[in-house]
């Protein structure tokens, strides 16, 4: 008897704890791990524009915990800033990396423990389970309801000498601990909050119907939907909205958790070529390339695209794929506008002949191995053509 539930699958997940306050956590759990010197990673914009960095830092001081800052992190990690990040833990002997931040901060802290505990450069590590030796502690503090880096295997960096986004997934980088806390969400403009909320829900889609999607990951891509769909246009509305804003760090949390598990599909693979290599923020590429990579895909998982649209309420059981791909493909780019996402590839400064220069890249990306519909040249063309 064939059934989903007979087959053996295996799911990664770190200790975390959810709610308002656990960011005051942080030295109780570096003080248990027996990090006594850490490196402190976060981004100018949270350290300059937010009391939340400095309030860390007293938290750390507090306990007695050493700390050295590193600030040095784009939107779009790059590997010469995690490159850097290295060196510093290394010179400093730190023992241990708090990242507190956006996906960009906890991504490029991954990197960072990477280099530390196996050398060479980071683009190295390109790939699948391609770390042979584990990182140093690593505790993370999400400041975005969106990249769920801090429950994922996978860390994103920028290559500058390829102008291409390289995917570095293992159960290496999965943090030791993350600590998520709404109440610090509530600083993020209403743009980011828009683009990292449409990151979170490509997640839960994309995880939901990947061809290594099983049980274990489908209920969490499903209560990801629902929380998503339902907060993300009340945070739009009303930024200070504590319930919201946690229901959405709820939501992003559900869809880490799966897609981290059933990993992703093309909406990815070809976001990180566009934002690789026009360094375009990734929430946004995301955003844009959800609809049109639904519609392409719906005829190869067409009861699971049913269950979508039954979540967000887009009726299209029973219908003609092609139909049935279209309307959920509008329900979607209807509702990213409505949050506040409402830019084309064109209006980004994407024109048709900058393609082909993207499609390689995409194809190549380890989340495409995923997509529950094989992809060619055309295909991929295609779709970046009705996203301009």
């Amino acid at each position: 008897m064939k059934s989903p539930f007979l087959e053996l699958r295996k799911f990664v997940a770190p200790e975390f704890v959810f709610g308002v306050g656990a960011r005051h956590l942080i030295s109780r759990y570096l003080l248990n791990f027996g990090a006594r010197k850490v490196m402190l990673v976060s981004d100018d914009v949270l350290y300059d524009k937010t009391p939340w960095v400095r309030e860390l830092e007293e938290n750390l001081k507090s306990a007695g915990i050493e700390y050295v800052l590193f600030l040095q992190v784009s939107p779009n990690p790059r590997s010469k800033e995690v490159m850097a990040g290295a060196a510093l833990f290394n010179k400093e002997q730190c023992k241990g990396i708090v990242a507190f931040g956006g996906g960009s901060v906890m991504d490029c802290a991954k990197g960072i423990g990477i280099v530390c505990a196996n050398g060479g450069n980071i683009v190295d590590f390109e790939g699948v389970d391609k770390i042979p030796h584990a990182m140093p502690l690593l505790v993370c503090l999400p400041t975005t309801s969106g990249s769920a880096s801090e429950v994922s295997q996978f860390s994103i960096i920028l290559n500058e000498a390829k102008k291409c986004k390289i995917a570095i997934v293992s159960k290496a980088v999965v943090p030791d601990t993350a600590l998520l806390d709404p109440e610090v969400t509530a600083t993020m403009d209403p743009y980011l909050t828009a683009c990292s909320g449409m990151d979170a829900l490509t997640h839960a889609i994309e995880a939901f119907v990947s061809n290594a999607s099983s049980p274990l990951t489908d209920v969490h891509a499903k209560e990801a939907i629902r929380l998503i769909w339902g907060a993300l246009p009340r945070v739009a509305a009303d930024p200070k909205d504590l319930i919201a804003r946690a229901e959405m760090m709820l939501g992003s949390l559900q869809a880490g958790l799966a897609f981290s598990n059933a990993i992703l599909g093309a909406t990815h693979a070809m976001a990180h070529s566009l934002g690789g290599f026009f360094d375009l923020a990734h929430g946004e590429c995301n955003a844009i390339l959800l609809g049109p990579v639904v519609e392409y895909n719906y005829s190869a998982e067409p009861e699971k695209f049913a269950e979508i649209g039954d979540i967000i309420g887009c009726d299209v059981k029973g219908k003609d794929a092609a139909i049935a791909g279209s309307e959920l493909c509008r329900h979607i780019e209807a509702f990213r506008r409505r949050v506040g996402v409402g830019k084309t590839l064109t209006e980004l400064g994407i024109s048709r002949s900058d393609i082909a220069k993207l499609v390689g890249a995409a194809l190549q990306d380890a989340c495409m191995a995923t997509n529950p519909k094989s992809m060619v040249d055309k295909d991929v063309t295609a779709v970046y053509e009705q996203a301009l």
